[in-house]
């Protein structure tokens, strides 16, 4: 039995009608609210930051110098979270970059039959009406692990956001791994 209080379940009972149905208001749509925004860089199980390069048309987890820390090109991403309605799935989340006086965002694509990540130019959208191929679910890394994280695509379960070494490059990819499956690389520290 779980007791939960009034301020945990608003229902307001607006009539009876036929058949004994109840009618309600004020209910939640599904649409996603940006409620706040976190500006962090984004490293892997290496330490290593995730770099965009919009001119290459690649995301890559480089090693990086305090200098270019400090220029910033394409490695501090602001992370829009949204209000949901369903938080079982995790914090949804979009990202974003800016490079030089460019933003860009994060999503997922079905590209001959495979799905990729990339980074178009644009900005973020307040309020995202149903699904989208931008939003993605934060989920703790593992239950002793709280300060890194994995990032589920919204669009394909069991999607992943990873890295996949590809020659001198460890390229920003999405990954399908099984349900409780532990995969280092789809570890991410914010």
């Amino acid at each position: 039995r779980v007791k939960m209080s009034a301020e945990e379940i608003l229902v307001c009972a607006v009539e009876l009608g036929k058949n004994f149905c109840l009618y309600f208001d004020e209910l939640e749509c599904d649409a996603l609210c940006k409620e706040k925004t976190l500006h962090r860089v984004l490293r892997n199980v290496n330490s290593q930051l995730l770099v965009v390069r919009p001119d290459l048309n690649v995301a890559a987890f480089e090693d990086v110098t305090d200098q270019e820390m400090q220029s910033g090109k394409g490695m501090h991403f602001s992370i829009h979270c949204y209000k949901t309605t369903t938080p079982l799935a995790g914090m949804p989340v979009a990202f974003s970059v800016q490079v030089e006086d460019k933003s860009y965002y994060m999503c997922c694509e079905r590209e001959c039959g495979e799905m990729i990540v990339r980074f178009k130019e644009g900005e973020v959208p307040k309020e995202i009406p149903g699904e989208s191929n931008i939003i993605f679910f934060k989920k703790t890394f593992t239950s002793c692990c709280s300060k890194a994280f994995k990032f589920e695509c919204s669009m394909e379960q069991g999607m992943f956001l990873a890295f996949e070494e590809e020659g001198y490059l460890r390229k920003l990819i999405l990954k399908k791994l099984s349900k409780d499956e532990v995969d280092e690389t789809t570890k991410i520290s914010l």
